[in-house]
């Protein structure tokens, strides 16, 4: 792993074909872009090892081997055991399986707090939950700076609560919880703390262990990898759990329970390689250079552009949601889409954030995300064109 914290761009730019062109990737919110090594890794296994797992010719060995790497390299990049780790095809379908597990635990009358801050794939699982066994999902408030409302959460717990989930990073204004915070409220009313790290993978390191959380879910296309979604859960909590799974599929380790199916196993090369990436960076050096491309983004922010969220780069990610006056959310985008310029517009599945925010809950607003890959050339691009945009 490289020791020092300053980031060589040009050098990590050279590692991706799919940054070479003009068009500037501020769209990572919704998934980055793959560093060839990534893509390589991916094709490399089914041309030499595909096969399912479990026989004794030499590809069938192979794909074992790998599926044993990538449970160790997922430990590696959560913190935790390689037993309390599973993989699924994306973080919502784990999320379901996860919730729906639990649910059997769970009577009517259960309480399950979800934040304003949350991807809908941290909050659906419990709203038809509500529906299927009549336990009440309430939402925590945000303060008007769109920061969690840690009063609210704690007026809100009850002996009652049984889940407190929440995002580690939120997908629509940038907020970056205070996770500690949150676990030790949850756990103070006897709750699990759920966390979603969805949007948070690619901007610092996760560490289940440190953040005491008791389920945490991601997704590596988000941090440079292929489409997958990744769980961890704390043995002990996995173990208590009766999973939805065919009859032969193993009961250990305790994660594999939770892995419906062959998993995709060129993709869990993919997610090695993207692992193994992200440490030939270092953490020090990413968070630092994307704290110096978002503070000089906020900087420069256009008079007459509305920011949503945090006005510095003090307890958020750098991602940022923002309107033009007189311009919507779709003609903002796809103006800069013109100019070479990707950005998201809609709702980004937030939508307690967009209602919180008085948004139309389609168009939302636009969202402009940084991730370690881009540049301030390419963020001085998007202020210039932004300022353009104000009439």
């Amino acid at each position: 792993m490289s020791t020092t914290a300053v980031l060589d761009v040009a050098a990590v730019r050279a590692r991706f074909t799919a940054l070479q062109r003009p068009l500037a990737f501020f769209d990572g919110p919704g998934g980055t872009q793959c560093p060839d090594e990534v893509i390589d890794a991916i094709s490399t296994y089914l041309r030499e090892s595909n096969a399912n797992i479990g026989a004794p010719y030499e590809t069938s060995r192979r794909t074992d081997a790998l599926v044993e790497h990538a449970h160790l390299r997922a430990a590696d990049f959560l913190r935790c055991s390689a037993e309390e780790v599973a993989f699924g095809p994306s973080m919502t379908a784990l999320n379901f399986l996860l919730t729906r597990a639990l649910a059997r635990t769970l009577h009517a009358g259960d309480e399950v707090l979800v934040t304003k801050l949350d991807h809908d794939a941290n909050v659906a699982p419990w709203l038809e939950l509500a529906h299927d066994l009549g336990i009440v999902v309430r939402f925590v408030e945000v303060t008007d700076d769109l920061a969690l409302d840690y009063a609210d959460l704690e007026r809100q717990l009850s002996e009652r609560t049984r889940v407190v989930a929440f995002p580690v990073a939120a997908n629509s204004v940038g907020t970056a919880p205070d996770v500690r915070r949150v676990v030790e409220l949850a756990h103070s009313a006897g709750a699990l703390a759920w966390a979603d790290a969805v949007h948070y993978g690619p901007h610092g390191p996760i560490d289940v262990a440190a953040w005491d959380v008791d389920v945490l879910i991601c997704s590596p296309y988000k941090f440079f990898g292929p489409h997958l979604g990744l769980a961890f859960g704390k043995q002990d909590l996995l173990a208590s759990w009766r999973p939805y799974k065919v009859r032969p599929a193993a009961n250990e380790p305790i994660g594999r329970r939770l892995e419906l199916g062959t998993l995709q196993h060129e993709l869990l090369a993919g997610f090695v390689a993207a692992v193994d990436y992200i440490d030939s960076l270092g953490w020090e050096a990413i968070t630092r250079h994307e704290r110096d491309l978002g503070e000089r983004f906020l900087a420069g922010l256009p008079d007459g552009v509305r920011l949503y969220g945090f006005p510095t780069m003090a307890g958020r990610v750098p991602t940022f949601c923002l309107d033009v006056p007189g311009l919507g959310p779709r003609d903002t985008a796809e103006s800069l889409a013109r100019r070479d310029l990707a950005v998201w517009w809609g709702n980004y599945y937030a939508l307690e954030t967009m209602k919180r925010l008085g948004l139309d809950p389609v168009d939302g607003a636009v969202r402009a995300g940084i991730v370690h890959y881009n540049t301030a050339e390419e963020v001085d691009r998007l202020l210039a064109a932004l300022a353009e945009l104000v009439p």
